[in-house]
């Protein structure tokens, strides 16, 4: 049998592999210097800086639930900021929606929610038991050992009230609970009437998610230029008596995004804007390459035009290379410094006890 028969037949048995990757239209996830992270706190004066253009507003969803045929402002009208800061494997929301009713007042998942699905390291496929590949296996062990372990669903309530913040579909409780998210909300309306609503918050991406807990998970490591997957839905409840009135505004062309990352969307870590950075400043980083010789890489990390390097490592040795490695030959903490110059003049940086080797 040819591999691409193979593949016909294993698409119709299993239709939930028949998907696309994330579709990159050029989101972005704006970066905050690490003065100006935002205070969970419901209110929107920590985002003015946040660049309009990288607003995702109501025109980017639709209605896949049929009842809508177009966005309607008088009904919903949503913006989505996302952000982050380097050093922190955090992703930042400012979600702000008008609603003409708003339905909070179950206990249940009957409430306006603001459902997100992350991939930070873009894996893709199934995330949920129900779409696990191998349908044979007993249901409960899929949801405890797959199901939002790789890529997490957060189901948002937009309010909460007399009820957890949000349902993390899968088994890791411990994911709604700092340090690994928080959130705040400001709205001034009852359940039925229309307003406006903020909510504000930080979730954790995962690379491993267990049931366990935390004590084998893998955060997902954010840094400039990565792309990331990250998709949500509007979940808008109209009648507080009758769940099927209710819209499903999605920001990924297909329904099941919820379940398979790889039916979401793209988004792009960007840098810092150079506004924020200084034009030339000595930095560096290293590591040791080889701890039984004493032996340590440094590299040069400075920002601006640089000319000439002059390093100092802390044992009476200096180097003029721009990323030396050196070997020290007694054990013991250094103060290893970098003096950079160049046109805009002479910049040093300089780290106590940093390095230090056996």
């Amino acid at each position: 049998m040819s591999i691409r028969n193979l593949l016909i037949i294993l698409l119709a048995a299993f239709p939930f592999f028949n998907v696309s990757g994330q579709e990159d239209r050029g989101y972005k996830v704006y970066q905050f210097p690490a003065n100006m992270i935002p205070k969970i706190d419901g209110k929107t004066d920590d985002w003015d800086a946040f660049p309009k253009e990288y607003i995702v507003g109501t025109d980017q969803i639709w209605d896949d639930s049929g009842r809508y045929p177009k966005t309607d402002p008088n009904n919903l009208d949503v913006k989505v900021r996302v952000a982050w800061v380097k050093g922190l494997n955090r992703l930042y929301f400012l979600y702000e929606a008008y609603d003409n009713y708003w339905d909070f007042t179950h206990p249940g998942l009957h409430n306006d929610i603001f459902e997100i699905v992350v991939d930070a390291d873009l894996s893709g496929g199934p995330l949920i038991d129900e779409q696990h590949p191998n349908q044979n296996l007993y249901r409960w062990d899929t949801y405890f050992s797959y199901h939002s372990v790789h890529a997490q669903n957060y189901h948002i309530f937009t309010p909460a009230v007399g009820k957890d913040w949000a349902l993390l579909w899968g088994p890791q409780k411990w994911l709604k609970e700092l340090p690994y998210s928080n959130i705040s909300y400001s709205y001034n309306f009852k359940p039925g009437e229309p307003g406006k609503l903020t909510a504000e918050f930080w979730i954790t991406p995962f690379d491993y998610a267990g049931a366990e807990g935390p004590v084998r998970a893998v955060e997902s490591v954010l840094t400039d230029n990565k792309k990331i997957g990250l998709t949500w839905a509007i979940i808008d409840y109209d009648d507080v008596n009758d769940i099927t009135n209710k819209g499903f505004w999605n920001l990924s062309k297909h329904h099941k995004m919820y379940g398979n990352s790889s039916l979401g969307t793209i988004f792009t870590l960007l840098p810092l804007e150079n506004k924020y950075k200084k034009s030339f400043e000595a930095q560096w980083s290293f590591i040791v390459t080889d701890m039984a010789k004493r032996q340590v890489t440094f590299k040069d990390e400075s920002v601006g035009q640089v000319s000439s390097w002059h390093w100092d490592f802390g044992d009476q040795t200096t180097s003029a290379e721009q990323n030396p490695v050196h070997q020290y030959k007694e054990a013991g903490k250094y103060i290893v410094s970098l003096i950079i110059e160049g046109p805009a003049g002479k910049s040093r940086m300089a780290k106590v006890w940093d390095v230090a080797v056996k």
